[in-house]
């Protein structure tokens, strides 16, 4: 796939508007993106822009909410790898509708895009997602994560003889992990108020134009929703050495 077939996107909006009340108290003084990581001295913010930086990202519009001024004023005081803009929801829109929001403000309105939601902790080629995406043909394509289950798994036989104890396995299944390729199109599929993806995403699945791309393996990925996450995810983080 050379330059002159496809390019890769540049610009992405981050949803960074929930209140994070499963992170309180961590929540009570800023919003969850603004959250930082034992360890790493940066919120998760932070890591994403640097993310979507080093993917080739120039222009964020970051789509802000709870807490907003505590963001905007990390935003104006931190060095950032891009350019970023602040849009905040005067009223609830809902995920669907604020995403659609906050595309209204991207720089290249007639060129594909990023969105990853602000409470997710990820590394992996975005540009690869991107040729997947471009590949398919497709209209929106959403990253698939494998999680791993929290509670150790018994394996049994037909019988029902306990075969073997399993500590935090694999799903079987795949989950949405949260961040997406865009059509430039896609924009004007978003619902003005409510949640794509129980209005736009399922209309886009039957007419397959819905793709979905499987972290490659080994790729980083945690939602922090919990403190729980968050000391996870400086364990895992400190053990890879970042």
């Amino acid at each position: 796939m050379t330059g002159a077939q496809h390019s890769y996107p540049t610009q992405a909006v981050v949803l960074a508007g929930g209140q994070g009340s499963r992170l309180r108290p961590y929540t009570d003084d800023r919003p969850k993106p603004m959250v930082e990581i034992p360890g790493t001295g940066t919120p998760i913010i932070g890591h994403q822009l640097n993310w979507l930086a080093d993917e080739g990202v120039t222009d964020v519009v970051i789509s802000c909410g709870h807490l907003a001024e505590v963001l905007q004023e990390w935003l104006d005081h931190a060095q950032l790898p891009l350019r970023v803009t602040t849009v905040v929801e005067t009223e609830p829109l809902g995920r669907g509708g604020g995403l659609k929001y906050a595309a209204g403000s991207l720089p290249r309105p007639d060129e594909p895009w990023y969105a990853t939601n602000g409470d997710i902790w990820t590394r992996f080629p975005l540009r690869e997602m991107a040729a997947f995406h471009h590949e398919r043909d497709a209209e929106a394509t959403l990253a698939l994560a494998r999680p791993r289950i929290p509670w150790g798994a018994v394996e049994t036989d037909a019988f029902g003889h306990v075969l073997d104890f399993i500590e935090a396995p694999p799903s079987p299944y795949l989950i949405n992990a949260g961040v997406y390729v865009f059509s430039a199109a896609f924009t004007d599929l978003l619902p003005v108020r409510g949640d794509h993806e129980r209005m736009t995403f399922p209309r886009l699945a039957r007419e397959r134009r819905l793709a979905g791309y499987p972290l490659p393996h080994g790729a980083y990925w945690r939602a922090i929703d919990t403190a729980k996450d968050l000391a996870e995810a400086a364990k895992e983080l400190s053990a890879q050495g970042r």
